[in-house]
This record gives structure tokens, sequence and C-alpha cells, in this order.
């Protein structure tokens, strides 16, 4: 068995191909990152010398290139990690993610076709459903309208709408996978949870937009590698699965927790004018993973944000 990971030298996709290598020690996997800021080969370091693992620069937007890859490799599985995901970076440069983010995903969807591949799974995010404010006491489901809101998310909405049309007109397997805020090991700086830690570790002012009463779902970068192994090998073609632990905390209650944790005061904090828009609240529903795939997370957030501390303090 050979899977293609897009982008596994990000913060998920690196954590996705250590779970994968330590539970499927006769699999093959393949890395596929052009390594862009906010990927890094020390997130691989680990499996360089391991002879089921094999990493390849590239970028998924140079067609050429991915199809001598594909053709090489033969590959059975593709999980698409690979996307532009900065929301501040998307208002200012609204082009990359589209050809990162769509054009990419359409060379993918492409190639996939043309191999034969038994599954295109693709990462999506909570983003593409848009706000819900935060008076509405419900959660978004797979088959919710799409609503994004910034260059990042519909960037991501126009690749799952891709990814679909390949599944029903061309009957190529694929499923979606749209998930919750993640945290834990190997996220890039700029996120909110390692950028108070780091921050913080140095007794630096700590940026946070408004009051930080935006509110998210936050799930332990493990859990959702987990649930991607579930749809990937149980998953139906042609489906979305939302993802999320249903832990919703405010922007503001995850960074005094922290800084709580790291016995730092929350002077620390200083409040910033807003993004261009800033959505006020995600929330998923996650009723069909848990029921069609018995997924459930493992990790509660104390543990994770433990956790994850630890590991920014460690470096």
């Amino acid at each position: 068995m050979k899977i293609l990971v897009t982008g596994g030298c990000g913060f998920i996709g690196c954590n996705f191909v250590k779970l994968i290598m330590g539970k499927y020690k006769d699999y093959n996997i393949v890395v596929v990152d052009c390594l862009t800021y906010a990927g890094s080969l020390k997130n691989i370091e680990i499996f360089q010398k391991n002879s089921h693992f094999k990493f390849i620069k590239a970028n998924i937007c140079d067609k050429h290139t991915m199809d001598n890859i594909f053709n090489n490799e033969k590959f059975d599985y593709v999980v698409n990690f690979a996307a532009e995901t900065s929301v501040d970076k998307s208002f200012l440069n609204p082009n990359l993610f589209f050809e990162s983010n769509v054009l990419g995903t359409l060379n993918l969807l492409d190639l996939s076709r043309k191999y034969n591949i038994k599954r295109f799974h693709q990462i999506s995010t909570d983003e593409v459903y848009g706000d819900l404010k935060k008076e509405k006491k419900i959660s978004f489901k797979e088959k919710d309208s799409l609503n994004p809101t910034n260059p990042y998310s519909y960037s991501k909405a126009c690749a799952d709408n891709y990814v679909l049309m390949y599944s029903k007109i061309y009957d190529l397997d694929c499923t979606i996978s749209r998930c919750s805020n993640n945290y834990g090991p190997h996220q890039f700086v700029e996120k909110l949870v390692p950028l108070v830690i780091s921050r913080a570790k140095n007794n630096y002012k700590i940026p946070l937009y408004g009051k930080g009463k935006n509110e998210r779902d936050w799930i332990f970068v493990y859990d959702h590698c987990t649930a991607i192994e579930k749809i990937l090998f149980n998953g139906k073609k042609g489906n979305i699965y939302n993802i999320s632990s249903g832990v919703i905390k405010t922007n503001i209650d995850v960074v005094t927790n922290i800084l709580k944790i790291m016995k730092k005061p929350n002077t620390l904090i200083s409040s910033v004018k807003g993004r261009l828009v800033n959505d006020s609240k995600y929330a998923l529903n996650t009723h069909k993973i848990r029921h069609d795939l018995g997924w459930k997370p493992m990790v509660d957030y104390k543990t994770g944000i433990k956790e994850t501390i630890d590991f920014y303090l460690s470096k």
C-alpha cells in the first residue's frame, strides 16, 4: 500500500504521517511538499531513514513534475494537505490562494483519475461554511450551504466543489473532511496557540484581535489525524465528514488559559485591530463521522494543551 501525502511537512500533514508510519509498518508513504514558510524538513526528519518513507520536494501546481511522480510511484491513495492556510495572508494575495488551493487540487484530481487512484482525500476546513452567529445554538452539518467570507475559505470551498464534481462526473473515489481549529506539536508559529506560547516564553506582548471574543472549536491534532485515517480507509465515496471535538472556546479564553499554565501575567495581552473580516463563531456537527465510522476524539483539551505547551517550551 502506498500513500501520497501532499503538504506532509506542514503541521497536520506531518502528524498524519507520524500516525500512519507508526500504525501501519508495511505501508509506504511519499511526502510531496514545496517547503514554503509553513513546511519544514525538521517535521519529518525522524522518518528519513525509514525504508518505507520518501520525501520529494515539488509543488502540486507543477503538473509535469507531479505527473512524473505519479507515474513513477504508483500510489494507491492520495491525501491532500497541501494548501495556503493563513487567512491574514489571503487578504493580501488572493491569487496565491487560488493557485495553490484550487489549481493545485485540480492537478491532483486529474492525475488521480489518470493513474486510477483508489481514493483521493481532500483536507478542507470548517471555514467554508462561513460565520455562525453566536446567538445561534446550532452547528454546521455536512449538507449545509457554503458561505465563505475570506479569500482562503473561498479557495477551499471552490476546491471542495471540484472534488465533489470529480467524484460525481468522473467516478473518482473522493472524500472530504472539514475540521475545526487544530492545536498541537509542529504548528507554525503564526497560529494562535504556538504564537502565545512562544511570545509568553520570552515575556513579549501577545497580539489579540479586538477583545478576543471570537469562538472556535478546538481539537488536538492527533484526534484530527485519526479521523482522517477512518475516512481514508472506511469512508463512503463522495461523502463529506465534519471533524471536531465539540470544545468551543473564545480566543481570549485560550490565551488566558495558556498564560495561567505558563504562570505568565495577562498583562502580556495586547489588543490589536481585527482583520478585514473575522467570523464570530465556527461550530461543527460531527454525528456523521461518530455514527457512521465510529470515530471520537481521545485527547481532552486540558491534556492536549499541556502537551502542546511542553513541546514548544522544549524547543
